[in-house]
């Protein structure tokens, strides 16, 4: 079966975000900033720079920012052009996405992620289409990471980002069981769910690229909520994969960042500030005192 060029992009964003409350009380989680760029911007530049064409955001009550930041807001271009901030106005110009490019869908309530990948069905129609989480931020890597998985992509075009996490860590994931790696590939046999360290297939975990048939759709209908009243992505894919649809995992380059967790966005903003030459010597410095007066004390 010969399917289409991959051309659009899925962008689950309708979570509530509750490990950063109280600031995603009114703020939702993907704006939050990794110094001057919000989450959801990262991945919306790797997806238009891997060449994708249409975006489809599923988002959820309180949402609105997000389109908002990727509209044209006048008054603002017009004050900085007014005022010869031009490098400012180029930044800001740079978040608005071209006219007809972006389709916002609302998923009425927070059932989990293959709900949120469901609700696109329409949208998506009979083409493989790829999904990138925003709290999953993927930096310094060679090309972008969906770049990577389109790379790899044969037959019905399904392939899912991985890296390797400690033991202790295989509860957080969806992990794969899959036959030897070679290079940055391995071919997937199943996918579990967090599962138990001790019943874990592998430490090779999910990391929010994936490049999906459109036949991931029947499998997700046929799912049944989970304890917590969510439709897993997760467990739809390990029944496709039952049923002999191939499925390659891609080690991707670059340094991964779980932006949804505390520390992981913090690791992330340290991380681009010491790629800032500007901001590279200010961050190390106020490291070495941070340090001196811990030490101190």
């Amino acid at each position: 079966m010969t399917l289409h060029k991959v051309r659009k992009a899925v962008f689950p964003i309708g979570g509530l975000g509750t490990r950063f409350l109280p600031v995603t009380k009114a703020l939702p989680k993907e704006m939050l900033p990794v110094i001057d760029k919000p989450l959801i911007q990262f991945v919306v530049e790797e997806a238009l720079e891997a060449g994708l064409e249409e975006l489809i955001f599923i988002t959820g009550r309180g949402k609105e920012a997000i389109e908002n930041h990727f509209d044209t807001a006048f008054e603002l271009e017009r004050m900085l052009y007014d005022r010869g901030k031009l490098r400012v106005l180029a930044d800001v110009k740079q978040c608005s996405l071209e006219p007809g490019c972006a389709s916002y869908i609302r998923q009425q309530e927070p059932k989990g992620l293959g709900h949120a990948v469901w609700c696109a069905r329409h949208l998506v129609g009979n083409e493989p289409f790829a999904v990138l989480l925003a709290d999953e931020l993927i930096l310094g890597a060679k090309m972008p990471a969906i770049a990577e998985l389109l790379q790899t992509c044969e037959g019905e075009g399904n392939s899912i980002a991985v890296t390797e996490v400690p033991y202790e860590h295989v509860s957080r994931y969806g992990i794969l069981a899959h036959a030897a790696r070679q290079g940055m590939i391995c071919t997937a046999h199943d996918i579990v769910e967090k599962p138990k360290p001790e019943e874990a297939p592998s430490q090779t975990a999910v990391i929010g690229r994936y490049i999906l048939s459109p036949r991931i759709f029947g499998y997700l209908e046929q799912q049944k909520p989970t304890s917590s009243g969510e439709i897993q992505l997760t467990n739809a894919i390990a029944c496709m994969l039952k049923d002999g649809t191939p499925l390659t995992g891609v080690y991707v380059s670059g340094r991964r960042f779980d932006c949804g967790a505390r520390d992981g966005i913090v690791a992330a903003t340290l991380f681009r500030a010491l790629q800032d030459a500007a901001l590279a010597p200010i961050v190390r410095e106020s490291i070495k005192v941070f340090d001196s007066n811990e030490r101190a004390l």
